[in-house]
């Protein structure tokens, strides 16, 4: 292949298109679990988040709710991937690699914010979330007033996920629900979640789909649970024994993925480049900014499975 301007053109035209193509296909679930937030600035502050409205009847004046000012942010982060075109392969026409790697980096984009959030779900019992406390934990405080005077409240548990005994499946499963459900405000209001999600890794895949969807449990007796909530397998889960229970139909859903900037396709393929005259080398990539944090944990329980 003569390499010129032309050429280059058509080459990296042909990668871009393979990229965005491996883009659009690639596997992502982050959304299920995670809100997602667009960002402005190199930092956003989340110092609302806790703030639950909820209507009142309207007796003399109104009653209005401060924020507690948890100076809760997340702050931007550069994210890229890059590959090396060297110039004697495109002139040798040997191109196959890189359409490989352009797929590679097409579906690293799509599964970008898979993994930032799930960086989060293998931290969260030793992560801070906006209270202080860690995402997962047994003394989150809610209230504060002399009204309302501060509580602990758990959102963690030990117990291992199980479908082989009604009673070891309400330990379990059971409270988690329960838990998220007795949920309440800072005056002590319900919040009235229902959990919807329950997020496993490949090692409870099978655990996790008999307590959804067996009529019984292996003890013969009868299975309350069934159909409740629609199955999560995360593969980059990386304990064996972690699951968790999320509610994930409020507008703040448990995990915060937060984007700057979007993944794009760069290239660089200036003849004049000094990489070019020293090296020999092309380059394309993917450029992207953003972050993820701990949303609400009142929408989430989790269990480190170890008894």
């Amino acid at each position: 292949m003569l390499v010129n301007k032309t050429t280059l053109t058509a080459v990296f035209v042909a990668i871009k298109t393979i990229f965005n193509k491996a883009f659009s296909g690639a596997p992502s679930q982050w959304e299920k679990t995670c809100t997602k937030v667009p960002s402005g600035t190199g930092t956003e502050n989340y110092d609302w988040i806790d703030a639950f409205p909820k209507m009142r009847e309207w007796v003399g004046d109104k009653v209005i709710r401060k924020l507690k000012g948890h100076e809760y942010s997340i702050k931007n982060k550069p994210y890229e991937a890059t590959v090396e075109v060297k110039r004697d392969d495109l002139e040798d026409n040997t191109t196959g690699l890189y359409s490989m790697q352009a797929q590679s980096a097409g579906q690293s984009a799509k599964q970008w914010p898979d993994e930032l959030t799930t960086a989060l779900k293998n931290n969260a019992f030793t992560g801070l979330c906006y209270d202080g406390q860690y995402f997962y934990d047994t003394d989150h405080p809610v209230g504060g007033s002399a009204e309302f005077p501060v509580r602990n409240v758990s959102n963690k548990g030990t117990a291992p996920l199980s479908w082989a005994s009604l009673a070891l499946a309400e330990a379990s499963y059971g409270a988690a629900r329960l838990a998220i459900m007795s949920m309440t405000d800072d005056e002590g209001r319900p919040l009235a979640l229902i959990p919807d999600t329950l997020e496993v890794p490949p090692a409870l895949e099978t655990t996790a789909n008999a307590l959804m969807n067996n009529e019984k449990f292996a003890d013969d007796k009868p299975n309350p649970y069934k159909g409740q909530c629609k199955v999560v397998v995360n593969p980059l889960l990386t304990s064996a024994t972690q699951w968790m229970l999320h509610c994930t139909s409020q507008p703040v859903k448990p995990f915060i993925f937060q984007v700057r900037k979007e993944p794009v396709f760069v290239s660089q393929t200036s003849m004049e480049s000094e990489d070019v005259f020293m090296r020999g080398s092309f380059k394309f990539g993917v450029e992207a900014r953003g972050n993820a944090g701990y949303g609400l944990w009142q929408m989430s329980y989790g269990s480190t499975g170890e008894g």
